[in-house]
């Protein structure tokens, strides 16, 4: 990055052909800095350096002088004296020449778009596609954007006009290393009774598939796998494959792929997950095992048909991700002890509810972990089996064999278990079988659909089980969510006044303490890392028996049981706003938005 004029006009002319292609949206991009109007009419980088404040005139003055007599530009004179920092450096550069910066800590590397160079080139050229400006223009992160040789070398080789970026050398580095990293860690990981069938199938197709395509597809999924996400989404959009990743229970968009990269990357999944890649008309699910960095991946696979075309659905499951700790879980003190005082009886049913995606399962895995032991015979069935625990039996839905809950429950209920798991309550007939079960000597773990825990009682008397029967083998119901949890490198103490929390819902005469989430390079500027539950756990007391046993109203069980010592869930949410954990528009985004789906 010299200061000398040679260097400076080839930049120059560089600026002036390439700056055309800025579209006027370009600085709503995370990571992209447009160069100011004034860009372009300074002499020398050292100037620039000095107008963006990046270092002080005497600094810079001292630093030309030294460079004169070393041989050094006086930009890497200030570098070795810790004056200016490598991002400075190129901020300065791409303001000089009137291109723009780009933090690659915090841009979203197109991958479609990096896989379109081999790492070997950019690593010679320092340089990197990093995003498709339009459908002719690949935008470059380079640490030198006058090296007009990398600029024709790439144009010619993707078939692209190219639009020149300003990056530092060590962000490209690192990217440029990530993305061979996530190309080389995706193996295809299968059991061994299932492992010479596998082969034959990757074999056979493995001739027709285009490399670009299958390291495409790993960079993917092993993105999505570091990144903690728990879905990947491939969805048909006008003219591209859209590909966003559920992170902490909300979607982003992270990528797209070129229309006519689309079949070839659906492909390539259906035959990892050995679905019919003829049939484009009806859905169809398979599962998928992988390695990624030396540990095991389970994806559950759907193929989507619509009017665009196929997209496809996959579900992350990270065995080693899991936490099967009841007191990671988030769950005060109080609601523990409820809870666990209900899986530690001999008999008995204890529910778990919320919508789709709120934790239910993981916190019966964690309770049926707690209670494992060789005295103790589990049995469960599942749609699917999400995570496989030792000493535990665990059965499979298959509805083409005719294995359904209710089928399945009942030859559980003969098999001598001590306690047993359902996976999900979801008609009449599995409701009276699980809470027969529950009457006649086994603890039931299941799980429900409903927006809190006493309209689980009303639920499954709807359904058709009798009052008597509910109110004799339920003893305890734990409603949650899963809310996001604040960024502790970014989070910011606020002051929530009176008001703001009233137009939460909250009535209080009081003002309360509280974060707020700011966004930073490690949270990916959403201001939140990683999710905690909240709950509200009823134990189903005498009392409350009585109010089932009279079709009674949830409502009226909900203020029985408040007064008996449940927290709500928005009370719990609220004490983890006050302990720094979430935000409160956080807790009322998951807690009312649960509300409406159930409506």
């Amino acid at each position: 990055m010299s200061s000398g004029s040679g260097l400076h006009a080839v930049g120059a002319e560089a600026a002036v052909t390439l700056a055309t292609a800025i579209e006027p949206d370009a600085a709503a991009k995370p990571g992209i800095r447009p160069p100011s109007k004034r860009s372009g009419g300074q002499r020398f980088l050292t100037d620039v350096i000095v107008q963006l404040g990046l270092s002080s005139r005497e600094a810079v003055d001292a630093a030309i002088a030294q460079a004169r007599s070393s041989g050094q530009t006086p930009e890497a004179v200030l570098l070795a004296q810790g004056l200016i920092t490598p991002d400075g450096v190129a901020q300065a550069l791409a303001e000089r020449y009137g291109f723009d910066y780009v933090d690659l800590a915090s841009f979203n590397v197109d991958m479609a778009a990096a896989n379109l160079v081999s790492s070997q080139l950019a690593k010679r050229y320092d340089a990197l596609p990093i995003a498709f400006v339009d459908d002719r223009t690949l935008l470059v992160a380079m640490s030198d954007p006058a090296n007009v040789l990398a600029i024709d070398d790439i144009a010619i080789l993707t078939g692209f006009e190219v639009r020149a970026a300003v990056a530092t050398s060590d962000d490209l580095a690192n990217v440029i290393s990530r993305l061979s990293r996530l190309g080389d860690v995706v193996e295809t990981a299968v059991d061994e009774e299932d492992q010479s069938r596998a082969a034959e199938i990757l074999e056979l197709h493995e001739s027709a598939d285009d490399a670009p395509v299958v390291k495409l597809v790993h960079q993917l999924v092993a993105q999505a796998v570091d990144a903690g996400a728990s879905d990947l989404h491939i969805m048909p959009d006008a003219d591209e494959l859209r590909v966003r990743f559920r992170i902490d229970g909300v979607l982003s968009d992270v990528t797209s792929v070129p229309r006519r990269m689309a079949a070839g990357v659906v492909s390539r999944i259906k035959i990892m997950a050995e679905l019919d890649i003829s049939e484009r008309r009806i859905p169809q699910d398979g599962r998928v095992g992988l390695a990624v960095d030396g540990h095991h991946i389970d994806l559950r696979v759907v193929s989507v048909p619509t009017v665009r075309g196929e997209g496809i659905v996959m579900r992350i499951l990270d065995k080693d991700a899991v936490t099967l700790d009841l007191e990671s879980l988030g769950m005060a003190p109080g609601e523990l002890h409820r809870f666990e005082r209900a899986y530690r009886q001999a008999y008995g049913a204890v529910l778990v509810t919320g919508p789709t995606g709120s934790g239910k399962s993981t916190t019966l895995y964690a309770a049926l972990n707690d209670i494992n032991s060789p005295e103790k015979n589990i049995i469960t069935i599942e749609d699917p089996v999400e995570y496989e625990i030792a000493g535990i039996t665990q059965i499979q839905v298959n509805p083409k064999a005719g294995l359904l809950f209710e089928t399945g429950l009942r030859a559980m209920v003969r098999a001598d278990p001590d306690i047993i798991m359902v996976g999900e309550i979801r008609d009449r007939e599995t409701a009276k079988i699980a809470i027969e079960a529950a009457l006649t000597g086994h603890l039931v773990l299941s799980t429900l659909h409903t927006n809190d825990a006493a309209t689980s009682i009303t639920r499954l008397i709807e359904m058709g089980v009798e009052p008597f029967l509910v109110a004799s083998a339920i003893d305890c119901v734990v409603a949650q969510r899963l809310v996001r949890t604040l960024c502790q490198q970014c989070k910011r103490r606020v002051i929530l006044p009176m008001a703001t929390l009233l137009d939460y819902g909250y009535l209080t005469s009081v003002d309360i303490e509280g974060y707020e989430p700011v966004g930073c390079k490690h949270c990916g500027g959403t201001g939140y890392k990683g999710r905690t539950g909240i709950y509200e756990v009823m134990s189903v007391t005498a009392e409350i028996r009585t109010l089932a046993l009279e079709r009674r109203s949830a409502d009226e069980m909900i203020d029985l049981a408040v007064k008996q010592g449940m927290r709500r869930l928005r009370d719990d949410g609220l004490e983890k706003v006050k302990q720094g954990r979430t935000s409160v528009s956080e807790v009322a985004r998951v807690v009312n938005n649960a509300a409406r789906a159930d409506d």
